[in-house]
């Protein structure tokens, strides 16, 4: 099967898309309206940019009246009318119900935290609030908003990050198997992280070997 994406509807691109860039990591992205209004909403749509600045990607869809969501309102620059600032929290196993629940569109004067069995927690450097239940909370300002079509992608630096105590050792590398993320696939699906195999980087000795021998 070949397929020209120009040839396909919107929803079939949307299936297709979804159907096979699996699985997906969610940003859990909790932000503040300008009057003072917590905003949480789930992307999964992200993903990591670089670590040299630290920085993260989500991208975020018009509503079906082609206004801009309520999260891309905050985390646009001051002098568009947001803050430009905002929490990427994780979706994980403990909440993940939480995290569904979010997608539901309330009116722009209202919190999700009002409705979700979660609570907030201050940042250190920004002023949007973490979900305390989160084990990981990645505090960003908007570097950049890049419109593609009908989204945004949103990048943002990292300026201070939460993390759990158990999570991470003296080396900074994080157990996996505590975080208990979760990612999303096509439809109402969603998968664990836990089920992993380990393959190292480049080719295996013998083939390495092989290619040293040619050089």
């Amino acid at each position: 099967m070949e397929l020209d994406p120009q040839d396909l509807t919107s929803s079939d691109r949307y299936k297709l898309l979804i159907g096979s860039v699996v699985p997906r990591p969610i940003a859990f992205v909790s932000s503040l309206s300008p009057q003072g209004v917590v905003n949480l909403a789930p992307f999964s749509y992200f993903n990591a940019v670089g670590h040299s600045p630290m920085a993260l990607m989500f991208s975020v869809s018009q509503k079906p009246d082609q206004s801009a969501k309520d999260t891309l309102r905050n985390v646009r620059p001051v002098s568009e009318g947001g803050t430009g600032e905002y929490v990427i929290n994780l979706a994980v196993e403990s909440y993940v119900q939480q995290v569904a629940e979010a997608a539901e569109p309330l009116p722009y004067s209202q919190s999700e935290f009002d409705y979700l069995d979660l609570t907030t927690a201050p940042s250190q450097v920004i002023a949007p609030p973490r979900v305390a239940e989160s084990p990981v909370a990645f505090e960003c300002k908007t570097l950049q908003i890049v419109p593609v079509g009908t989204f945004n992608v949103v990048i943002g630096e990292v300026v201070h990050l939460y993390v759990r105590d158990d999570l991470v050792d003296d080396n900074y590398h994080v157990n996996t198997d505590l975080v208990a993320a979760v990612g999303r696939m096509a439809g109402y699906d969603y998968c664990r992280t836990r089920d992993r195999f380990t393959i190292a980087n480049g080719f295996p000795p013998e083939k390495k070997a092989a290619l040293d021998a040619t050089a």
